[in-house]
């Protein structure tokens, strides 16, 4: 069962083990949330100038939007603004300064009718982050950035929470990603997909769970859930921003949500950063998660 749990009291805590044994938590935007998604929207608008950036596929060459992405993306990434505001709106929704690391946010974009969805707007078949070498204690957050309608967010799909699927991931090494995609990993814009593990069965995508929260509203779920980027079908490019946390004494006990599928090697810890001074996690525990020190797991 996965429990739909909307602006929860539940304190940081309680709530992380409940996304660990699969529930979804939706809150309602803040005014650090808000205050993001508008710094998201000046960058955006200003890449697009004159044109709405939600229609301007409809008028603008496929190679010139793509271009466009490709200068935007890396733009809103690597803004200290952005690391000011993820910081900001992790603390609003009671996480430990001490305690809670995360990654860069993306920008991301999924454009409607088949537009664009390969490399700077990848679109993205069912998976698991933690096909993809995410640690199982992992948390991921998505808030639209644009109104957003039930033909043109992401999915879940809670019936394969504890459903192995057939997959590819065994060949995936995430820091052999990193060396053998370099230019795609450091700008963290196209999506290189030669190694991404994949789906090796039909998956029932339906029914499935599509969050339509306002601008700023925000969805956390767990690494381990499989989702998916819906084909838009709504007629405008929908814009939304996502990042990923981990909890340091999570990540060092090995405490997490369970594992029914993944079997990838490598690990994403190097990538996380203390709310508190940006620091990294603890090499040891980095360390313990690299190939060749065998993790605990939980079927």
């Amino acid at each position: 069962m996965t429990a739909l749990r909307f602006d929860s009291p539940l304190d940081d805590d309680a709530r992380r083990q409940r996304l660990y044994a699969g529930d979804v938590f939706v809150y309602s935007p803040t005014r650090e949330s808000l205050e993001f998604c508008a710094f998201a929207r000046e960058l955006i608008r200003t890449a697009f100038g004159a044109r709405d950036p939600e229609l301007a596929q409809h008028d603008m060459p496929v190679t010139e939007f793509a271009a466009l992405l490709a200068e935007l993306k890396p733009r809103f990434i690597h803004h200290p603004e952005s690391k000011r505001l993820i910081r900001a709106m992790l603390l609003a929704h009671g996480c430990s300064a001490r305690d809670t690391y995360f990654d860069v946010p993306r920008l991301r974009s999924s454009t409607s009718d088949g537009y664009l969805t390969t490399g700077i707007a990848y679109a993205f078949h069912p998976h698991r982050d933690t096909w993809y070498s995410a640690p199982f204690c992992q948390l991921n957050w998505w808030m639209p950035v644009f109104d957003v309608a039930p033909d043109n967010v992401m999915a879940i799909h809670p019936q394969h929470w504890s459903a192995p699927v057939a997959n590819s991931s065994a060949g995936y090494d995430y820091q052999r990603w990193n060396a053998t995609s370099r230019f795609n990993a450091a700008q963290h814009v196209g999506v290189d997909t030669r190694e991404q593990p994949k789906p090796l069965e039909p998956v029932a995508a339906e029914p499935d769970l599509r969050i339509v929260a306002p601008v700023g509203g925000v969805m956390i779920f767990s690494a381990a859930q499989l989702h998916s980027s819906i084909p838009n079908t709504s007629g405008r490019t929908r814009y939304s921003i996502d990042f990923r946390t981990v909890h340091g004494g999570d990540a060092a006990a090995f405490i997490g949500a369970p594992n029914v599928d993944s079997r990838c090697t490598g690990t994403a810890m190097p990538d996380y950063l203390r709310i508190e001074d940006l620091g990294h996690l603890p090499q040891a525990v980095i360390d313990s998660y690299m190939p060749g020190h065998p993790q605990p797991v939980r079927e």
